[in-house]
């Protein structure tokens, strides 16, 4: 049995492990995180996802997770599954990529494939992980092969599991290259798309995300103009309207802001690696200029409100609901909740936040006492949020100002039960 090695027991790392071990792999999960490691042994996930709760226990006895990073020197492949975050500075923050690295570097063995998901700038794998990798004598394409296969898993998404996402591939030769092909191959039944160099590979990813983080500032950018222009116009059917076009228009939608491990990050990198070679990319920085601001725009939207209702924030209860930065999954990084939060509370609020797949961030139990406020402000479009919230149960637990910070309310029976409704954009 081919032995296969995971770095990274994380929302990319351990669906990967499964799927691996569902193939007919043996697979070995390295991680520092003592907690994923025991949980992962004993065959559940510490992602809250339904499909990889179910799918664990079944291949329990071909997952083997360790903290101990001699693990690799068994395993015939290596991926790759570590966050690539940005610091405070909105700077690219290696360091999990390279400790990744310089494991493999000590406990490498001839012939393996190592493969790296974790989205990176163009000219990382080649300029960085290659020559960590050879720090021992060992030689790329000779000893060892390096590809770059950038991931494509969707939290929460039931359409598309891993085995079904269409791939890239990209490697440092054409031999590893091929290899690399006939290991993704033996896991993944969609097509996998072979580019030129793993630098290629490297800026397809980049590309994906940026494209989002574009668009999204776009009709951030509409629904905050139709806000101001005050006319009777609704970002959503303009939206839906642009959609019915069958060509030439892809629809993103305007909310609270842009969260997760990809949109928010990975532009970065980019602009990173632009600036490194001179080139400034004015674009991309104003795209994400306007995307951070929508966290500051929803609590104006906040303060409009109660105005209207001539109160303050400051000793107003106030509700946010959602800390996960998209629906239905319990990851909030770069979640712009986070950045709604900490201004109400810094303007005073009297704060309640709740949200089902994140309860230890909760400071409530259920929804029906979430809403035990003055003030509801929607931030993760949850379908609990969707189906359980109407205007009936905002009357009765004694809302008087909605803010809808993902469009996803009933605004018309909103405001017919007096309850003053703000959207972005509507």
């Amino acid at each position: 049995m081919k032995k296969a090695c995971v770095i990274g027991l994380g929302y990319v790392g351990l669906p990967v492990a499964v799927r691996l071990a569902q193939a007919g792999y043996s697979v070995i999960g390295y991680d520092i995180d003592k907690r994923r490691v025991l949980l992962t042994n004993q065959g559940k996930s510490h992602i809250k996802d339904e499909y990889l709760s179910d799918e664990l226990p079944r291949v329990k006895e071909n997952v083997h997770a360790s903290t101990d990073e001699h693990v690799i020197k068994d395993a015939d492949f290596v991926i790759v599954c570590v966050p690539t975050p940005i610091d405070h500075r909105q700077q690219p923050d290696l360091a999990p990529l390279i400790h990744s690295s310089e494991a493999i570097a000590r406990n490498m063995k001839e012939n393996q494939l190592i493969s790296i998901e974790s989205t990176i700038a163009p000219g990382t794998c080649r300029g960085i992980v290659k020559p960590i990798l050879e720090k021992n004598g060992f030689h790329c394409d000779k000893d060892f092969y390096l590809a770059h296969c950038p991931e494509r898993i969707d939290p929460g998404n039931k359409q598309y599991k891993l085995a079904d996402l269409p791939r890239v591939l990209g490697a440092t030769s054409d031999g590893g290259l091929e290899k690399a092909l006939a290991f993704y191959e033996s896991f993944i039944t969609a097509p996998i798309t072979k580019v030129s160099t793993i630098e290629t590979a490297e800026m397809i990813k980049i590309t994906e995300n940026t494209f989002r983080d574009v668009n999204i500032a776009f009709v951030n950018e509409l629904a905050c103009s139709i806000d101001t222009m005050g006319l009777e116009i609704d970002i959503m059917e303009v939206i839906d309207g642009a959609a019915t076009k069958p060509f030439g228009f892809k629809p993103h939608y305007p909310g609270t802001g842009v969260g997760g491990h990809c949109i928010a990050v990975d532009p970065w990198y980019l602009i990173q690696k632009g600036q490194d070679a001179g080139y400034p990319y004015h674009f991309l920085r104003l795209t994400r200029e306007i995307n951070d601001r929508m966290p500051l725009y929803t609590v104006n939207k906040v303060i409009e409100g109660l105005n209207d209702c001539s109160k303050a924030i400051k000793g107003t209860k106030i509700t946010v609901l959602g800390v996960a930065y998209k629906k239905n999954i319990d990851d909030s990084r770069e979640s712009p909740s986070h950045r709604v939060i900490k201004e109400l509370y810094a303007l005073g609020a009297d704060m309640i936040v709740y949200d089902p797949f994140i309860p230890e961030k909760s400071t409530v139990g259920n929804l029906e006492a979430a809403l035990q406020s003055e003030c509801i402000v929607v931030c993760t479009d949850h379908d609990q949020f969707k189906l359980y919230i109407d205007a009936k149960k905002l009357k009765e637990a004694g809302v008087k100002v909605v803010i809808d910070g993902r469009n996803c309310l009933d605004k018309k029976s909103i405001l017919a039960s007096g309850i003053i409704y703000k959207g972005i954009g509507r």
